[in-house]
Parts: C-alpha cells; structure tokens; sequence
C-alpha cells in the first residue's frame, strides 16, 4: 500500500521505515484522501533525519507527548505527519508511557480528586486542568515545588494579566473560577499558602448586559450565497448553516443531529437540545429539506455513523461544534463580508431579531431558540 501512495523508497527510513506501511494502511481506514497522506509520506524523510539529528535511536523510546513536541507549528507538513503518527503510534501501543514528572503528578492528582471528590463532568474536567496546566508552564518546572511554597498575591495577579491579554471577561470569569479551586487544593495540601483564592477579584459579568451579536437580515442571506454549493463540502456546510439560519440551532445541536432525526414522511426534523437535555420538533421546510438532500446524496462521506454530518475531508468521522466556527470564518473571508463576529451564533441571534421584527411573540422566539 505504500508504493501505491508513493512509488519512492520510503520503508529504508531508518526510524520511520519499519511503521510506514501501517501507518499508511491506517490513514486509509481513517478516511484521509491520497493527497494528504502523500503530503504525510513526503514530510518522513526530513522528519526522520530531524529525529537521529537530536539523538532518537528508536521511535518506541519517545513517549506521545514527547513525539508530538515536534509538531511545529512553521512546518506543517511535518505538524500533520507528527499528529497522525502519534495518533497511530498511540493506538499500536508503540510508544513509551509518559515520563513522570512534577507538573503531571500534579495535574494527575488534581484530576483525580476533581473526578472522585467533587464527581465533575469530564469537560469541566478538562477545562480545570487547561487552566492549571497553563499555570504550572508559568510557573516553570524547574524547582516547583519551592515556587509553589512562594506564591503569592502578586505573583498570581502577574499570571492573570497574562491569561486576560487573550480571553474576554465571560472567559476570564471562567479561568478565575478554575484557578481559585486550584489555588484551595494546593493550600489544603500545604503546597502553597492558603488563603490565595480569596486574593483574587473576577471580572464581574452581568446577564443580559450586553445587545444580542445580530446582523442585517440581507447579511445573512448575502453569507448563504457565498457558500460554494459546487463541492461536498460546501453542501455540507450550507446545510448546517441553513439550519441555524432558519431554526435558531446551536453548533452543538447541529453536529449531534443525526440521520433518525429526520422524519421525511410527516416533514418533521427532531433537534436534540444538549444544552436543555431535551428534543425539539419542527416543521422540515422545503428549502431545509432540499439542502440536506443535495448533502446527503452528493457529499456525505458513506460512513456507518448516525450523524448527519460528518468530516469532509478526512480523517472520517464526525464534526465537534468547533468545526462551526472555522467553517464561518472560512466563508465570511471568502465572501469578503462585512462580519465582525468569529462564530456562527450570531447567526442565532439574527434569527430571533428578524423574528422579532415581523411580529413573532417573545414567546414563541424563546421556544424556538430553547430559552426560558
């Protein structure tokens, strides 16, 4: 299977050879085209003579977080070939487990008493532990525990300017929040003085202090047109999008529709409301319906999974509701429009304004967007 990605000798590779093969027939599995994986086989060689340069005898002695430090960002073919080979590395048991160090441990044993103790869902999880992982890189490793012993208020409030450069205040809210939870268990543990969480002020953040992020209903419509509707991706970008245009859905409730929430019979759509934990029924309008026909015949990957829409190109699978996001941004460039906004929920927000505007009751709105 390699030699019919690419004819050129690639499986001589000292380091990278003896996977190659593998890795290759798994990329196919996974669903990637053949351009991007010879893009992926092209970038072994460099990244093979990378490897012995700094001193690697044998891939299996790398550990995955170790492998993918070399993802650099200026070199992105050899990002992608390092991702999907520690991917696939990963999944073959090939590479060494993670070397313990101080800030794992750490982290580890924070983790662990956010799962057992206070029975956190796995995403609030993961947002606690981006917080104090971005602590600890400050922080530095060397010497960490001294460091810990040595923090203070000023010291925390340097880190908070740091982190507020990037994040608005409903952001900022969030990590603050994270960081005093954090700043309490290292104090219950004597790891740093106690009583820090209670040194920090948060951005206060006011409900509906702000206007709804709405635009110009021509907008809107001028943002639907600039969607290429010529290739699989543009259907299925268009479709998503028609969705919330037409129905107000968030990302999330676009990527986890699946093909049963379609009722084509009764011209139904049933919408899992994840935010709500409830589902949501409504009219399948013509124009939604045509949409979704062009994605499903002309441009769905034929996958076993339910969701409606899925990865295009590869790898296979299904989209995260940040998938949204880039999708929005891609064709408000491409359309050279006048959108400030870098996600699609102001798309949400434009819905319920020109519903708004033709006389629909607030009512019936909050219905539609899933608000009390």
């Amino acid at each position: 299977m390699l030699a019919e990605i690419y004819p050129q000798d690639y499986s001589s590779l000292p380091l990278l050879g003896p996977h190659l093969e593998g890795f290759v027939a798994w990329l196919r599995l996974q669903g990637y085209p053949r351009l991007p994986i010879r893009l992926r086989v092209r970038a072994a060689t460099r990244f093979d003579a990378l490897l012995r340069r700094r001193g690697v005898r044998r891939l299996g002695d790398l550990s995955e977080e170790e492998l993918l430090s070399y993802a650099s960002a200026d070199a992105r073919d050899r990002a992608a070939l390092v991702r999907s080979l520690a991917r696939y590395l990963s999944e073959q048991k090939a590479l060494a487990p993670a070397r313990s160090t101080p800030v794992l441990e750490l982290t580890t044993s924070y983790r662990t008493q956010l799962e057992s103790v206070r029975g956190l869902s796995a995403s609030t999880v993961r947002h606690h532990a981006a917080t104090v992982r971005e602590l600890l890189a400050w922080l530095g490793d060397d010497q960490l525990d001294a460091r810990l012993r040595r923090l203070d208020g000023r010291a925390i409030e340097t880190f908070i300017q740091v982190v507020a450069a990037r994040l608005g205040r409903d952001s900022l809210q969030h990590a603050i929040a994270n960081l005093r939870s954090f700043l309490r268990f290292l104090g219950a543990r004597g790891l740093a003085p106690g009583g820090l969480d209670a040194q920090i002020d948060t951005p206060r953040v006011y409900r509906g202090e702000r206007l709804p992020r709405a635009l110009p209903w021509e907008t809107v419509r001028a943002f639907l047109r600039a969607i290429d509707r010529s290739t699989p991706k543009g259907r299925r970008d268009y479709a998503m999008f028609l969705l919330v245009v037409t129905y107000g859905l968030r990302s999330c409730e676009v990527t986890s529709l699946k093909l049963d929430d379609i009722e084509w019979r009764s011209s139904q759509l049933r919408v899992p409301r994840c935010k709500v934990r409830s589902s949501l029924v409504l009219p399948l309008t013509p124009e939604v319906g045509t949409a979704l026909l062009a994605y499903l015949r002309d441009g769905r990957p034929p996958l076993a999974q339910r969701e409606v829409f899925l990865r295009i190109p590869g790898p296979a699978g299904t989209l995260k509701p940040t998938c949204l996001n880039s999708a929005f941004q891609t064709w408000v460039r491409r359309g050279a429009l006048p959108i400030p906004f870098k996600g699609p929920h102001c798309l949400r927000h434009s819905l319920a304004i020109h519903l708004l505007r033709q006389g629909t009751s607030l009512k019936t709105i909050g219905d539609i967007l899933g608000h009390r």
